[in-house]
C-alpha cells in the first residue's frame, strides 16, 4: 500500500521466483510504509516464498526488494539489520534461558553487552516476560515463547517487521495478545509490519492487505477499499471472490481461511 506522505520502509519491484516450472511469485510489486499490513493468500499464494526472499534465504529469480533503502540484493547485510521476523516455525533453543536466548541473538547482531542488558530488560517488561527471564523456554507455554521470539526480534529495533503466521497454534487469549501488542509497536515506534496470515479477522484490522494468489499480487488496499472495489458485503466474501474459491467449500471453517 502507498503513502506518499512517508517514506517507504518496504518496497518490492517485480519480484519473480521459479521452482522448476513452477511459478510461486509472479513479477509482484507493491510498497508499504509505517503501519500493520496483513498477507493474505490461500497455501501455495507465494506468501512463504516471498518472505524467504525478504530475509535473504532465497534470492528472486528478478527484480528487487528494498527495506528501509537498502537493496536485499546489493545491500543485504543493511538491509536485514533493519528487519525483525518471527517465524511459524518455533526457532527458540529450548534448553537455554529466555536471556539466554535473547543474549545470544543480541550478540549476533553486534550489540554491546550493556546495551543487550538495556535492551534486553526493555523488551522482557513489556512482554510481560521479567519473571521468566531464567526459566528455560522448554518449560514455557506456547504464547509465552511466542513473546520471547517477538521480544527477540525488536531487540535490533527493526524499521520492517516480518510476522509469518505467527499466531499458529496460539489460544485465543494469547494470539489477541500478541495482535494487539504488535498493532500497539507500529502507533509507538512507526514500524511497518508484514504479517502473513490465514485469519480474516486478523486481516480485518490492519491498515492495509496484500492479497496473493497463485504468485501473483491480486489486490493491495485497505480492508474497506478492498470491500468496496469487490462490491462484497466482507472481507472474507472479497478474498474468496479473488481467489477463486466459493464460499460452499469453506463453510465450517471460514474463519480460519
Amino acid at each position: 500500500m502507498n503513502k506518499s506522505v512517508t517514506p517507504a520502509i518496504l518496497s518490492v519491484s517485480r519480484v519473480s521466483k521459479s521452482y522448476g516450472d513452477v511459478r510461486a511469485l509472479d513479477a509482484v510489486s507493491f510498497t508499504l510504509a509505517s503501519g500493520f499490513y496483513a498477507l493474505l493468500g490461500p497455501n501455495g499464494a507465494g506468501k512463504s516464498t516471498l518472505f524467504q526472499i525478504l530475509t535473504g534465504l532465497f534470492v528472486p529469480d528478478q527484480g528487487e526488494a528494498v527495506v528501509a533503502g537498502y537493496n536485499l540484493r546489493t545491500d543485504l547485510v543493511r538491509a536485514l539489520a533493519c528487519m525483525g521476523v518471527v517465524f511459524q516455525q518455533p526457532s527458540l533453543d529450548l534448553d537455554l534461558t529466555v536471556q539466554a536466548n535473547l543474549n545470544f541473538y543480541a550478540r549476533l547482531h553486534g550489540l554491546p553487552v550493556a546495551e543487550i542488558r538495556t535492551r534486553t530488560a526493555v523488551e522482557l517488561e513489556k512482554m510481560g516476560l521479567s519473571e521468566v527471564a531464567g526459566k528455560r523456554c522448554r518449560a514455557l507455554s506456547g504464547g509465552n515463547r511466542r513473546k520471547v521470539e517477538l521480544a527477540r526480534a525488536l531487540l535490533t529495533r527493526p524499521r520492517l517487521l516480518l510476522m509469518d503466521e505467527a499466531t499458529v497454534g496460539l489460544d485465543p487469549a494469547s494470539r489477541e495478545m500478541l495482535l494487539a501488542y504488535v498493532h500497539q509497536l507500529c502507533r509507538e515506534r512507526g514500524m511497518g509490519v508484514l504479517w502473513a496470515t490465514h485469519l480474516i479477522d486478523e486481516a480485518e484490522r490492519a491498515d492495509g492487505v496484500v492479497v496473493l494468489h497463485k504468485g501473483k499480487l491480486l489486490a493491495l488496499g485497505t480492508p474497506a477499499e478492498l470491500v468496496q472495489a469487490s462490491g462484497q458485503a466482507s472481507l472474507l466474501a472479497t478474498f474468496l471472490q479473488l481467489s477463486g474459491q466459493p464460499a460452499a467449500e469453506t463453510g465450517a471453517t471460514l474463519k480460519a481461511i
